[in-house]
């Protein structure tokens, strides 16, 4: 079948590398038409993963409705403060069974929406709607290297249907009912990996990381279990699964990110040499509506937000953390 993938960063191309090799048809839709051009002719896109031969059975526009036109499911992969625009456009093309997976990573500004929110906001029968969310760094998802992920949705159909399209050999996909866990934990895990990056650029070693993941991990579960989601969905593939492999790897960009706030660098730095959103950037912020509604403490979001945007010193900001007074492990679960 035909299936549309609506953002051409790295996550989108991986993906629609993954549907393609499935055998299905994909419409990609691009911003930037010397992105639709490049990949229509040459089958590479110049700007992400650009070392991979992509398949022929990506064709890429610029016309939401073209990458729409016959399709039988989208698969959304913007950054996540594009997201109620392209819901919006999507819902003056789409019928109101049409299925949607949500692939961005985040909490929407001001409101403190989720994406399926953001999306059942403007579109409709939240039925079907699903997330996918796991450690799937694209630069090893696109290259076949084993990978698992989770499915979401509150309509079991649905989690099935999007289930089956992503399957395959290298790229396991299991089912969850829990889709606030699942988006929560995709835009907690960025925030912690800023916070790892941070401490690995202030020349803190593995025990550090370690400890800021660990109490991340308890951070995340805490605000889950206050919104809704099930705190068992803090220790599978979109938690702690997602959560290790952002924290830890070369291709992170968090943790990337962070390493280099420690070394003087900025936002607009980052952004400029990498051509990159670093979601947890923006989530460090949203995050905090959150925690604010629910009555969560969030202490490494805070630090971390007051570095990225409040231009707090890291050294200063690191000891405010380890001053912090002493308390159980678990606790507000």
């Amino acid at each position: 079948m035909k299936i549309a993938v609506i953002g051409a960063g790295s996550w989108g191309t991986a993906l629609a590398q993954v549907l393609a090799e499935n055998g299905h048809n994909v419409g990609l839709w691009a911003r930037k038409p010397e992105v639709v051009q490049a990949i229509n002719a040459e089958h590479r896109n110049p700007r992400y993963l650009s070392d991979v031969e992509l398949s022929e059975n990506i064709v890429a526009t610029v016309s939401y409705q073209d990458a729409l036109l016959r399709a039988k499911a989208a698969v959304i992969v913007t950054p996540s403060n594009l997201m109620r625009g392209v819901a919006r456009a999507l819902a003056d093309v789409v019928d109101a069974d049409f299925p949607v997976i949500i692939c961005s990573k985040g909490v929407e500004e001001g409101s403190g929406l989720l994406p399926v929110e953001v999306f059942e906001a403007e579109m409709g029968n939240a039925g079907r709607l699903a997330v996918l969310s796991g450690p799937n760094h694209a630069e090893e998802v696109i290259k076949g290297i084993p990978s698992g992920t989770v499915i979401a949705s509150s309509d079991e159909y649905t989690a099935s249907f999007f289930q089956e399209l992503f399957a395959a050999e290298s790229f396991r996909t299991y089912v969850s009912d829990d889709v606030c866990g699942v988006e929560l934990c995709a835009a907690f895990k960025n925030v912690i990996a800023i916070a790892v990056g941070v401490s690995y650029g202030l020349g803190y070693g593995d025990n550090t990381a370690a400890m800021l993941m660990t109490r991340g991990l308890a951070e995340m579960s805490r605000l889950t279990v206050r919104c809704g989601g099930q705190a068992i969905t803090c220790m599978g593939l979109a938690g702690t699964g997602d959560l290790i492999a952002t924290c830890t790897s070369e291709h992170s960009r968090n943790r990337r990110f962070g390493k280099l706030l420690a070394e003087g660098s900025t936002l607009d730095d980052f952004t400029a040499q990498t051509h990159m959103v670093a979601e947890g950037a923006l989530a460090c912020k949203t995050l905090k509506t959150l925690g604010d509604a629910y009555r969560v403490e969030l202490p490494i979001t805070d630090v971390v937000r007051s570095i990225v945007w409040e231009g707090a010193d890291p050294h200063d900001v690191a000891h405010t953390l380890t001053n912090r007074p002493l308390t159980t492990e678990f606790y507000g679960l």
